[in-house]
């Protein structure tokens, strides 16, 4: 098996390489569906405002075209992502987040033809580590069972749920503390 290569991206390498990386969430996540998952311009547009947020980073998989990529931002620091969170947001993350130390990981994603290569361990261990963050947090569909048992593997822990949107589904919340090393709970 050759060596899977990772590297973070500036900012702009990041903008540079969205059809690379449209080209992997579509791919990846169709194949997790089974279908069509979604639309190339959405993720396209998403990515692009992703790209713009304040502490945006991003890691990459690969050689000249990724295998797989995660990112993320910090959250705004006035807590308005957190809205939609079911009950009350615990303190501790509301100190966090007021200090600017909360970083969302937006996306984490590798083809499918690399799954099961520990490439997303990787990705998301490189990304924690350039994002100097107290606390790391992700959204995660409840009935994906293989990100569920992914992010356990790699100690984060399941906060609760949030409903971003009333259309959206619930997704729950996990995190991690990246910056210490521990787990939160």
């Amino acid at each position: 098996m050759a060596e899977t290569f990772l590297r973070g991206l500036t900012r702009w390498q990041a903008d540079t390489q969205r059809e690379a990386v449209a080209d992997v969430h579509v791919l990846a996540y169709d194949a997790l569906h089974g279908a069509e998952s979604g639309s190339r311009r959405e993720f396209s547009a998403e990515f692009a405002g992703h790209v713009q947020r304040p502490g945006f980073e991003m890691a990459v998989a690969g050689g000249g075209q990724p295998l797989g990529c995660a990112y993320g931002f910090r959250a705004d620091r006035s807590g308005e992502w957190w809205q939609g969170y079911a009950g009350a947001v615990p303190e501790e993350i509301e100190r966090f987040t007021a200090s600017g130390e909360v970083f969302l990981l937006a996306e984490l994603m590798v083809l499918p033809a690399h799954q099961r290569r520990h490439i997303a361990t990787r990705l998301q261990e490189h990304l924690l580590t350039r994002c100097r963050a107290a606390l790391a947090v992700a959204l995660i569909d409840p009935a994906n069972g293989r990100a569920r048992a992914a992010y356990r593997s790699w100690a984060w822990t399941r906060l609760g749920h949030l409903q971003s949107r009333p259309e959206a589904p619930p997704q729950d919340v996990w995190g991690c503390r990246p910056a210490v090393g521990l787990a939160l709970g």
